[in-house]
């Protein structure tokens, strides 16, 4: 099992608009649940885990959007209307070993929030992170840092372009980051 977060932000690295919408629904080509390689990314996930913020919107969608994966939500509470088989915990890592003990070998989407995402690399849980980099500047909004800094210790593994224009930039997040060095790397 690994947990794998996968979100979009703006050229400018905004992960939210300004008005708090995420990134990927600004862009023109934006289908739900089909476009920018969401469905080649689901295909290994057998679970869904987010925070209460980005869980509490699914509540009143006309369509429930994680149809078949188990939905794992960290909330101080358990939000009123939540389905009975989305689980919930307050303490991160319990909700972790109720997730690791429920697996049955496929991966897990962390759907972020930053601080989710910070949360859960705290942990040592969060395997991989894949940005969906969009060709739109936001001049504002949520910013995947600082709330997962600089000395993450994310690795390069791949990139590709996709074609709606966004890019899909992809790291590990078993590593650890040296000091960045005090001038040009071209000139050291």
């Amino acid at each position: 099992m690994q947990i794998r977060a996968r979100m979009s932000m703006s050229a400018d690295g905004y992960v939210t608009t300004p008005n708090g919408w995420p990134a990927l629904t600004a862009d023109p080509a934006f289908v739900s649940g089909s476009s920018h390689g969401i469905r080649e990314f689901l295909a290994d996930c057998e679970a869904a885990l987010m925070g209460r913020t980005t869980f509490e919107p699914a509540l009143t969608n006309s369509r429930w959007p994680w149809p078949d994966l188990d939905v794992f939500v960290l909330a101080s509470h358990r939000p009123q209307g939540t389905p009975d088989h989305v689980t919930t915990d307050s303490d991160p890592a319990r909700l972790l070993e109720t997730i690791r003990a429920a697996n049955r070998g496929g991966d897990v989407h962390l759907i972020g929030g930053p601080r989710t995402i910070a949360t859960f690399h705290a942990l040592g849980a969060l395997d991989r992170l894949e940005l969906v980099v969009l060709p739109m500047l936001f001049g504002g909004g949520m910013q995947l840092t600082p709330a997962l800094s600089p000395e993450a210790g994310l690795t390069f593994e791949s990139q590709r372009a996709l074609p709606d224009g966004s890019v899909e930039i992809v790291y590990s997040c078993g590593g650890s980051r040296g000091d960045l060095p005090g001038r040009p790397a071209s000139q050291v």
